[in-house]
């Protein structure tokens, strides 16, 4: 294959790895946030036993369960991000690279591997 696919192949492959991060970002995310509202719980008990009800209340009513955008909690978010961007990007990053290196993955990486190593040393050798 021609230097110019592998180092398409190899962006596409970033561009992946990328969109990797961004979804454990908001993995992340949902997590804080749900633990934030789950912390709630607590801070509603404290301001009850401290004769806070009113304040409790506010939070309870206003912030406890609330959406956090528009009609969404965070794992919506979350199966809609999936659904409609990771799941569509992976598929057609795996077919492209089937159709243009017969699935094989790193190609980029593995030629860089193999013009950086020092053939015969033990710590350079090119397979487990």
């Amino acid at each position: 294959m021609s230097d110019a696919t592998v180092e398409a192949l190899g962006t596409l492959s970033e561009a992946l790895e990328t969109v990797e991060r961004a979804r454990g970002s908001l993995y992340a995310f949902h997590q804080l946030t749900g633990g934030a509202d789950l912390k709630l719980d607590e801070a509603l008990e404290q301001l009850r036993r401290g004769g806070h009800d009113a304040q409790a209340d506010l939070l309870e009513r206003e912030i406890m369960g609330r959406n956090v955008i528009p009609g969404r909690w965070t794992f919506q978010i979350v199966e809609e991000y999936n659904a409609h961007y990771y799941q569509p990007f992976t598929e057609i990053e795996s077919r492209i690279r089937g159709e243009l290196l017969d699935g094989r993955q790193h190609v980029y990486e593995a030629e860089m591997k193999e013009a950086r190593r020092t053939h015969g040393h033990p710590g350079h050798t090119p397979h487990p």
